[in-house]
């Protein structure tokens, strides 16, 4: 089967490299020209993602089979649709399923319209003394979110980035003149205590099998300080679950996303494809900070090295509603996952900038090494602005993954920064103590 990957980030490399553990021949659409995915397709084309016409015209040319995007941007403007339309099935879903990350008030709604367990005050405005009344309501424990997309880097939280109401009131007002995330409007969440997980699941329009859960780190600096950035890690535990959550915490987190899948079939919007929950863990349960229309980026590399079974084979089961006739099983193994950004990433980044990589070395420590944003000239690799390349440690327990990872980074140098404590014992225990302390 000949299978087309659209996108070019870590992600999809790792998308690329289970696609390429089947029997399926490789192509890939990607802006960017990503070293990893360069070398296991059968063929490329560079150009941009969005650009549903372009993409449509490359998969005729090369008699695409199916189709999987990455990234939310081409989901978001139809890209599914217009391959559909013309003959090429495709697992990720269609323009109005992908609504449900690509809108925030629309997911709100959804939340609320079908009595979805999980949900947080909130309010959409466009008009920003409405906006500060609900801030001051709020007593400012609030969450600034753009309603559209933006990179995982648009949203602003009290005492994390915001640190008064009159911040918080001055970036909601920044957010509807600007018209960050494509709208003038603004959603206002209360700020939920807790920790955080992502909890990503196959879906075929009405079954899901949620994967192993993950936790993703945000934060640019150790010990979970500085600005938001797509994402610096991550880990996950071999019982897939996480160091300081119980069965009944995934189990309430899946059973949101089935409730979501099903509130977008009474709506006329199946949604086939990966789902994904970003969910809070608090006092009062499990809370959805927001639902994603894809793998996560950096958590698909967490989840789909472990993958045992044929995973175009899952791809197919999904678009033909037949997810349920599956057996799916990943390897009961712990995961911890770093990122390599340009130096200043976050801030100022630093494009442009050699990487030095010794594939074979990091290999040979047992690292999985997935590239992201880079350049690649005359055989060398360059960073760009965005993050470069993630390696994964995989081993029984995270504590040894977490060695592997680091023993595997040793052989990544240039002008480069690393979040150095993702998946160390001191950062889970303090999850786990933080978690205690909420339940208690």
């Amino acid at each position: 089967m000949r299978v087309l990957v659209i996108g070019g980030g870590a992600r999809e490399h790792a998308i690329c490299t289970a696609v390429n553990k089947s029997d399926a021949e490789l192509y890939s659409f990607m802006k960017n020209l990503n070293p990893g995915i360069k070398r296991i397709a059968k063929d490329y084309f560079l150009h941009d993602e969005r650009n549903a016409q372009k993409v449509l015209e490359y998969a005729l040319n090369k008699k695409i089979e199916m189709a999987i995007i990455g990234p939310e941007a081409p989901e978001e403007v139809g890209v599914t649709d217009v391959l559909e339309e013309n003959g090429i099935r495709v697992a990720s879903p269609s323009k109005k399923a992908a609504e449900i990350e690509t809108n925030k008030e629309f997911m709100r709604k959804i939340m609320e319209k079908y009595k979805i367990r999980g949900s947080v005050k909130c309010k959409t405005f466009s008009n920003i003394n409405m906006a500060r009344e609900f801030i001051e309501m709020l007593d400012g424990n609030v969450a600034v979110k753009p309603i559209g997309l933006t990179g995982g880097k648009g949203v602003k939280v009290a005492g994390d980035h915001l640190k008064n109401i009159e911040e918080a009131i001055s970036y909601a007002r920044e957010v509807i003149e600007k018209g960050i995330g494509g709208k003038n409007k603004v959603l206002i969440e209360e700020k939920v205590i807790g920790e955080e997980f992502t909890l990503q699941a196959f879906c075929d329009g009405s079954t899901i099998y949620p994967m192993p859960a993950v936790q993703d780190h945000k934060r640019l600096l150790p010990d979970d300080r500085g600005p938001n950035t797509g994402g610096m890690g991550s880990y996950s535990h071999k019982s897939g679950l996480l160091p300081f959550m119980t069965e009944s915490d995934y189990e309430e987190g899946a059973t949101i996303l089935q409730k979501i899948i099903e509130g977008l079939n009474r709506e006329g919007r199946e949604y086939k494809g990966v789902i994904y929950g970003q969910f809070i863990l608090t006092g009062d349960g499990v809370k959805v900070i927001e639902i994603n229309a894809r793998f996560g980026d950096p958590e698909a590399m967490n989840v789909l090295p472990l993958l045992k079974t044929d995973f175009v084979d899952i791809c197919m089961a999904m678009i033909e509603k037949k997810l349920n006739r599956k057996r799916i099983s990943f390897e009961n193994k712990s995961t911890v996952c770093k990122y390599v950004v340009p130096k200043g990433y976050g801030i100022k980044p630093e494009a442009g900038k050699e990487i030095r990589v010794d594939e074979r070395e990091v290999k040979k420590a047992g690292g999985h090494l997935f590239y992201a944003s880079v350049n690649e000239e005359n055989g060398k690799i360059y960073t760009t602005t965005s993050r470069s390349l993630a390696v994964v440690g995989i081993a029984d327990e995270i504590e040894d993954a977490e060695k592997i990872c680091e023993e595997s980074l040793k052989h990544v140098n240039g002008e480069i920064f690393i979040r150095h404590d993702i998946g160390t014992q001191k950062l889970i225990q303090k999850r786990i103590n933080h978690m205690k302390m909420i339940r208690s």
